[in-house]
């Protein structure tokens, strides 16, 4: 007699849809972010991912906090840089769920999907070196082993500005990156800490874009960590001085 199947926990099931339409994405875009083919692409019963996420702005709104939850794992594995968390990526959004009608995320009367609260702090960069190096693992991630979901994250962010409804999470996580750059900032010294961030964050979004999907993307190679710790260290010196 056959041993029945156990039933995966909720939990796993909405971040196996929420993995798998990140991946859909980044592979063929939002054309190709269905509900039908997160289903299949799961390997999960037509219909599941439709029931724990009824819209497919719903499904967006899981996109966003599973790449925030993801982000901040990142960060979080990483040492000497604060904790600073996010810097040109999601970074911490808050209630990253709460887009479209009430009952929209996930089944009728499921709650809404919630990010894990941030690590803590960790000590203060001791100087710009440690600083650089530590900004340099995490872009040297997101541009390798992280390359699908940053992907992903640049055409995501691209349906948030056309579209109202998801426009004001992805904002609020564009103020989380840049408010932890800040606070890391101003223990290295900087005078003007927020337009310092601003620009650090603007830099290093720049520079994954160019390397995963601008003109850079198909002439050369992801930079290795040599590189970009050099790459880190200039733009740490240039925002320090301006800001």
């Amino acid at each position: 007699m056959s041993t029945p199947r156990t039933r995966p926990p909720e939990a796993d099931r909405r971040t196996l849809i929420a993995d798998t339409a990140i991946d859909l994405v980044a592979a063929a875009g939002l054309r190709g972010l269905t509900h039908r083919a997160v289903d299949g692409a799961a390997g999960l019963p037509a219909g599941s991912t439709s029931y724990y996420f009824r819209t497919r702005t719903a499904l967006i709104g899981a996109c966003y906090a599973r790449l925030a939850e993801l982000d901040l794992g990142d960060v979080g594995d990483l040492s000497g840089f604060g904790g600073v968390g996010g810097v040109g990526g999601v970074g911490e959004v808050g209630e990253v769920g709460e887009v479209g009608e009430v009952g929209e995320v996930g089944g009728e009367g499921s709650p809404r999907p919630s990010l894990p609260p941030p690590p803590p702090p960790g000590p203060a960069p001791a100087d710009r070196e440690a600083a650089a190096a530590a900004l340099a693992g995490l872009l040297h991630r997101w541009l390798t082993v992280g390359r699908a979901r940053q992907l992903a994250r640049f055409e995501l962010s691209l349906e948030a500005a056309r579209n109202p409804e998801l426009e004001a999470d992805f904002h609020r996580a564009g103020q989380g990156a840049r408010a932890r750059a800040a606070g890391i900032l101003a223990a290295l010294g900087a005078r003007r800490p927020e337009e310092a961030a601003e620009l650090l964050v603007a830099w290093t979004d720049g520079l994954l874009y160019d390397r995963l999907a601008g003109a850079l993307a198909r002439s050369r190679p992801a930079p290795d960590l040599p590189e970009l710790t050099s790459i880190t260290r200039r733009m740490l010196d240039a925002v320090l001085v301006e800001g």
